[in-house]
């Protein structure tokens, strides 16, 4: 299985780091920390880092502008290879330039139930609240504070004579829980094949009078009444490959993709020259680019009357 990158942005001591380190080291984890970064070289998490053998990187913000800043930790990041960053403790607040740079790819807990108790002092909130739960939460990272997409939650029950360190402490171990989860279920849906399906058909059947069917066993997509335009193979023959199979011009074409990147293209079984194989399993698809071949092999198989409407559409 080929891991995702995951590099760590933290200020403190660590703990929660740490639960990500030790949860990738068990078996079947499908992502690895390659880097650990942080604003404050003192930060008792670049040690605990370290002595798990995992590279680290530090430079103060002291003196910095914030953009200034961060772009040397944005350098640091894409030296490590990193597809995804997992903040944990990371007491900066982010650009939007810099979050734009890891849309869809950055990920924060959070200890509080969002949408409730953004920002700071979240179990004090509760407590004054008279809630009857705390809890964490992780979310994808937005440029609004807190507000991203929720992707996992566990709440925490409050007991009577509960102080906000008690709460946190409780807190603290669901969090431990509940990111690791949630950080290699994000990273493996791009890897899942039935996300990847998702994402095909949604772009598939935007084009003009597309439909899907099940053909050997594959999900095709065609015009309706009409020819096959894609297919997504899915393990086709055992090949051990989720792609997806779009028309091109010929074998001159084919060779010269294959020579591009032959771990992203491939001639598939039983096609022929006039189609292409497109792994979408890498973990980093182009979705847009996967939005052009549909459409490409869209306008090969259509009958004249739908490009030219859709040719007229596109003048407007």
């Amino acid at each position: 299985m080929v891991k995702a990158r995951v590099a760590v942005m933290l200020s403190g001591t660590g703990t929660t780091m740490a639960s990500l380190l030790y949860a990738s080291r068990l078996p079947g984890c499908p992502y690895e920390i390659v880097l650990v970064a942080s604003n404050k070289p003192e930060a008792r998490g670049l040690q605990v880092a370290a002595a798990e053998g995992i590279p680290t990187f530090a430079h103060s913000h002291k003196g910095l502008t914030r953009e200034a800043h961060e772009a040397i930790m944005q350098d640091a990041l894409a030296s490590s290879g990193a597809d995804h960053v997992a903040l944990c403790g990371y007491m900066r607040i982010l650009t939007a330039d810099f979050v734009a740079h890891w849309e869809g790819r950055m990920l924060n807990t959070h200890p509080s139930l969002l949408p409730k108790y953004r920002g700071l002092d979240t179990h004090q909130r509760a407590l004054d609240d008279e809630e009857t739960h705390g809890g964490c939460t992780v979310h994808l990272v937005t440029a609004a504070l807190d507000e991203g997409p929720i992707l996992g939650q566990i709440p925490v029950a409050i007991l009577p004579g509960d102080t906000a360190e008690s709460l946190a402490q409780r807190v603290l171990y669901a969090e431990y829980q509940l990111y690791a989860r949630a950080l290699a279920d994000y990273v493996m849906r791009e890897r899942n094949p039935d996300w990847l399906v998702a994402q095909v058909r949604e772009r598939a059947l935007l084009l003009p009078e597309a439909d899907e069917v099940l053909s050997h066993g594959m999900p095709c997509f065609g015009i309706k009444g009409g020819k096959k335009f894609a297919y997504v193979s899915l393990d086709h023959h055992g090949d051990g490959k989720t792609a997806l199979l779009v028309k091109i011009s010929g074998a001159e074409e084919q060779e010269l993709l294959i020579e591009s990147d032959a771990e992203r293209y491939y001639r598939p079984a039983y096609f022929g020259d006039g189609w292409i194989g497109i792994r979408l399993d890498l973990g980093d698809t182009d979705w847009d680019g996967i939005a052009d071949w549909l459409g490409r092999s869209w306008r090969a198989t259509a009958p004249r009357k739908l490009t030219s409407m859709l040719d007229a559409t596109d003048e407007f």
